[in-house]
C-alpha cells in the first residue's frame, strides 16, 4: 500500500527530493548564513551561497572518481560543517549517504562499509582515517578515501579541497543532470541503527521518506527563516540528520558544536540558539547544575510550582492575580532567568528524544522559561513519528502523531505506526524486514498507550521489560529516570529479570564526583566506595522506591568505579544504555548483589 504524501509548507523550498533542496535553498536564501562554526575565538559564518557551492563541489568531485547514481558513500567524522557539505554533495551526485559513528572502533567501521559495499568513505581526519586504514585490506569495493581535515601524512588518501578542486573541472550541466536525475523513490542514506540489541541494521531512508518527514516536522513550526539551531548530535544518527534537513529547508542557521561536550554550554551562552535539539542527558545535566546550588528544596519546588501555573494562565490568555505575579517574578529574579542564561537567553524551544526524560525536569525547565518538548520516533521511521508542540503538549507524553502519521496501539500493547516516513525495510536483511514491517505497519517494539486527545505515551520496551522470578512485569525506565535525578548519579541500571527482586548499578557524574570529594574532605577517588556517597545513594533508593509498590523496589544497589561510556561499548552513540553490554561487563557484581 503506497503511503500518502505530506504537502510541503509554503515557508519550505518545496524541494522534490534531498537532492534539490540545497539548490532551491541557495537560490532563496543566498546571502544569509546556512552554516555556522567557531574559528579560533571567533564564530565564522557560511552563507547558503557557499554551500550551494561547495556541495556542488564535492558532487562533482565524486562524478569525477566514477561514483554511480545510487552507490554508496560513507562519512565517518564528528558533527562539523563539511558533514553536511559532504552529505550534500553525496546526495546530490546521486548517490547514497551512509553515516558511521564517529565513535566506532575499527572493526565497526569495517562492518558498516563492508555491509553498504561503500565505494568511497568521506573520514574527518587522522584518527578517523587509522580506523580505515586498520580495515581496508579487507574491503573489496572501497577505492576512495577522502580526509577533510589533511594535517599530516594522508598517504594516498585524497583531501576534500582536492575532490573540490576535481569538481571544478567538471562542467556544471553535469551537476544539474545529476540532481534532476535523483527521483523521490531513490535511496537517499542508509543508516545503520545502534546495535543496543545485536548487530546493526542499515535502514534504507528514500528521498521521499526524508522530503515527507521534513515536511511532517515542519508542520510544527519549531524552526523559521533566520533562526539559530545549535547541533552537537552525532548527524550520523537520524534525529540530527532531520535536524539539519529542516533548518537548511527553511532558511535558517545550523551552529556546530565544538568537539568537546565541556564547551556545550558557552556555545550556547554565545551563539543564542532559538532552537536546541538534544538527548536527555543534555537536560539533565543543565538542570543538575541549575539546581544543585539552591539552598532549599522545598523553596525551589514552590517557585517552580509558581512556574507552571503562570504560563499555564500566560499560554490560555488569561489575567494573572497581582500577588502570583509577584511570586513569578522573584522566582524569575532568582532563577529562572539565571537558567534561560544557561540556554544563550533567546530559546523558544528545545526537543528532546532518543531516550526517556522525567516529567519533573520538563516541568523545571518549562517554569523557566525554556519549552523542553518530547518527541517520539526512531531510525525506521525517518527520526519522528509524534511530537509535542507549543500550542499543544502534555509532560510525560511524547506528543500525538504528527500529519500523515497513523499510529495504533497492538493487543499486546506494542506501538504500530504506518505513514510515508516509515523506511522502505533494511538492507540486505529480508527476515528482519519481515519481521519489523507488515502489511505497511511498522512494529516498533516500543509499549505504550494513546489517551482520548490522541497523547502518545510510551511505557517501555517490548525487550526491557523485567520479568521478576515472582512473575512481575516492571518498567525500569521509570525507576532509572528517577534516580537520574539525583546531582551525584549519571547512570542508573535496573536489573531483575528472572530474579527475586531489583537491584541497581550505580555510576557517578565524573564533574560532579570532585566536588563531592572537597565538600567531606577526601580524594575524588575514594568517592564511590565511602560511607557518604553510599549514604547518598541509598537516599535516592529509598525516595524512588516512596513512589512504587514493594515488588517494583530496588533493594540493593553497587556503585561502579566509572561511568559508562561510548568508549567502553556501554552507550550508544546517542548515550542509551546497552542493556546487553552492561548486563554481560557486570554480571559479577550483580551475582555478588543477589548472593549478598
Amino acid at each position: 500500500m503506497e503511503a500518502a504524501t505530506v504537502a510541503a509548507p509554503e515557508a519550505s523550498t518545496g524541494s522534490k527530493t534531498m537532492a534539490d533542496m540545497v539548490t532551491l535553498a541557495t537560490a532563496k536564501n543566498a546571502s544569509l548564513p546556512a552554516l555556522k562554526h567557531k574559528v579560533g575565538e571567533e564564530w565564522v559564518d557560511i552563507s547558503y551561497e557557499e554551500l550551494g557551492q561547495t556541495v556542488k563541489e564535492v558532487a562533482l568531485g565524486l562524478v569525477d572518481l566514477g561514483i554511480g547514481r545510487g552507490e554508496r558513500v560513507s562519512i565517518l567524522s564528528h558533527t562539523r560543517p563539511e558533514w553536511t557539505q559532504v552529505n550534500f554533495g553525496i546526495i546530490t551526485s546521486g548517490a547514497a549517504s551512509v553515516s558511521i559513528y564517529q565513535t566506532n572502533s575499527p572493526e565497526e567501521c569495517h562492518y558498516v562499509l563492508h555491509h553498504s559495499e561503500s565505494r568511497a568513505v568521506f573520514v574527518e581526519d587522522a584518527e578517523q582515517l587509522a580506523k580505515v586504514r586498520a580495515v581496508e585490506a579487507d574491503l573489496p569495493h572501497l577505492e576512495h578515501v577522502i580526509v577533510m581535515d589533511p594535517q599530516g601524512d594522508i598517504g594516498d588518501a585524497l583531501s576534500l579541497e582536492a575532490l573540490r578542486e576535481r569538481g571544478r573541472g567538471r562542467d556544471d550541466s553535469e551537476y544539474e543532470e545529476r540532481v534532476e536525475g535523483v527521483s523521490p523513490e531513490d535511496p537517499c542514506v542508509y543508516i545503520y541503527t545502534s546495535g543496543t540489541t545485536g548487530p546493526p541494521k542499515g535502514c534504507i531512508l528514500t528521498h521521499s521518506n526524508y522530503r515527507n518527514v521534513c515536511s511532517m516536522a515542519e508542520a510544527e513550526s519549531v524552526v523559521s527563516e533566520g533562526d539559530v539551531v545549535y547541533l552537537f548530535l552525532p548527524l550520523a544518527h537520524a534525529f540530527a540528520l532531520l535536524v539539519q534537513f529542516v533548518t537548511i529547508d527553511l532558511g535558517g542557521t545550523i551552529a556546530f558544536w565544538q568537539k568537546d561536550p565541556t564547551k556545550i554550554v558557552p556555545n550556547l551562552m554565545e551563539v543564542k540558539p532559538t532552537y536546541f535539539p538534544s538527548v536527555p542527558r543534555i537536560f539533565e545535566k543543565i538542570y543538575t547544575m541549575a539546581t544543585s546550588a539552591a539552598p532549599d528544596r522545598a523553596q525551589l519546588e514552590q517557585a517552580v510550582q509558581v512556574g507552571l501555573k503562570v504560563r499555564a494562565m500566560q499560554a490560555r490568555g488569561e489575567d494573572v492575580p497581582a500577588e502570583l505575579q509577584a511570586g513569578f517574578d522573584k522566582a524569575d529574579e532568582a532563577l529562572f532567568k539565571n537558567v534561560r542564561a544557561i540556554f544563550g537567553g533567546r530559546i523558544r524551544q528545545c526537543q528532546t528524544g532518543a531516550a526517556p526524560i522525567a516529567k519533573e525536569i520538563l516541568e523545571f525547565f518549562y517554569a523557566c522559561g525554556v519549552p523542553v518538548l518530547e518527541g517520539y520516533g526512531m531510525t525506521e521511521t525517518s527520526t519522528v513519528a509524534t511530537s509535542n508542540s507549543l500550542e499543544d503538549f502534555r509532560f510525560g507524553s511524547v506528543g500525538k502523531a504528527l500529519p500523515g502519521q497513523e499510529v495504533r496501539i497492538a493487543d499486546d500493547g506494542e506501538i504500530l505506526l504506518r505513514g510515508p516516513n516509515i523506511f522502505q525495510g533494511y538492507y540486505k536483511n529480508e527476515d528482519a524486514t519481515r519481521e519489523t514491517l507488515e502489511e505497511g505497519w511498522l512494529h516498533t517494539g516500543d509499549l505504550g498507550s494513546v489517551d482520548e486527545d490522541g497523547f502518545v505515551y510510551i511505557t517501555g520496551r517490548k525487550k526491557d521489560i523485567i520479568i521478576t522470578a515472582g512473575g512481575k512485569n516492571i518498567t525500569p525506565a521509570n525507576l532509572e529516570n528517577g534516580l537520574k535525578q539525583n546531582r551525584w548519579i549519571s547512570q542508573a541500571v535496573v536489573v531483575g529479570d528472572r530474579r527475586p527482586y531489583l537491584i541497581a548499578l550505580i555510576t557517578l557524574d565524573p564533574e560532579e564526583v570532585p566536588k563531592f570529594a572537597e565538600q567531606h574532605g577526601m580524594s575524588a577517588a575514594d568517592v564511590p566506595e565511602s560511607d557518604q556517597m553510599q549514604a547518598e545513594v541509598q537516599a535516592a533508593v529509598d525516595a524512588v522506591n516512596t513512589k512504587v509498590g514493594p515488588v517494583e523496589q530496588i533493594k540493593r544497589f553497587r556503585i561502579l568505579p566509572h561511568d559508562l561510556s561510548q568508549e567502553t561499548g556501554e552507550l550508544t552513540p546517542t548515550l542509551k544504555v546497552k542493556r546487553n553490554v552492561v548486563n554481560e561487563k557486570y554480571a559479577g557484581e550483580v551475582d555478588a548483589l543477589y548472593a549478598a
